[in-house]
């Protein structure tokens, strides 16, 4: 089920028209008090732990609808957790934070029941969409009809993280999809390197505005290579994406 507020956001809620529930576990208090805050803007309602004893206990009187874990707690690992909530939650969804990246740490958190990750140091709006597509795939919510944005021959999939243009899959990092999407959320407007920065690095980025100018350019090898440019640069403003021949 969705609903939209007065500010025109729209919220994901449960089927029975309740907010979706979300415990999110990291021994770190400024994680745990960012992800909180942005997970509350989605409308969402939150419980919070710092160790898998707490994680365990936090889900047995909450019964969440995903859960965000941490693989490095105090008590026990990840993995560890993530075995006890099973025990409680069968069929909860969990989304890993980690801040390894070895194939073989991805792999065991995935083959231990995970069901996505993302890296240290992340983009918040990265896990809000990944937990939005980990929530409706578990059938916790409804598919929100607008997760499909749209400029031209271009699509862009919130929740299966998908995009194509002209019918053709283009493979993007998470990084690069956090760009096109905030690009693609203001079509036609001219976005400055710091709104950029602001909304995609967020408080995890510490280097130059020449980061922008980076990957503006590797968006533009995938989306408008051999096709009509849609990404265009606005000298001493900033960039804007538009649909071609317009």
């Amino acid at each position: 089920m969705t609903t939209t507020t007065p500010k025109g956001r729209t919220e994901l809620l449960r089927p029975d028209g309740s907010p979706v529930r979300v415990l999110v576990v990291d021994d770190e208090p400024s994680i745990t008090e960012l992800l909180s805050m942005a997970l509350r803007y989605e409308g969402w309602q939150i419980r919070t732990a710092a160790d898998g004893r707490g994680a365990v206990q936090a889900a047995r009187e909450f019964r969440p609808d995903t859960v965000v874990l941490d693989m490095m707690l105090p008590d026990m690992d990840g993995l560890s957790v993530l075995g006890r909530l099973r025990r409680e939650l069968p069929d909860v969804p969990v989304l890993f934070l980690t801040a390894k990246d070895a194939v073989e740490d991805r792999i065991a958190g995935l083959t231990a029941g995970g069901d996505d990750y993302v890296t240290k140091p992340f983009s918040l709006e990265e896990v809000v969409a990944r937990l939005r597509g980990l929530i409706r795939r578990s059938g916790a919510a409804d598919r929100r009809p607008d997760s499909v944005l749209v400029v031209g021959d271009l699509t862009l999939d919130e929740d299966s993280h998908e995009v194509t243009r002209g019918g053709e899959s283009i493979h993007l990092t998470a990084t690069e999809f956090e760009l096109l999407r905030f690009l693609m959320r203001n079509p036609r407007r001219v976005l400055s390197k710091a709104q950029i920065l602001d909304r995609v690095w967020s408080y995890d980025f510490g280097g130059k505005a020449n980061v922008v100018e980076l990957y503006i350019s590797y968006l533009r090898r995938k989306i408008d290579a051999g096709r009509e440019p849609m990404i265009h640069t606005r000298r001493g403003a900033g960039y804007l994406i538009k649909p071609a021949s317009s």
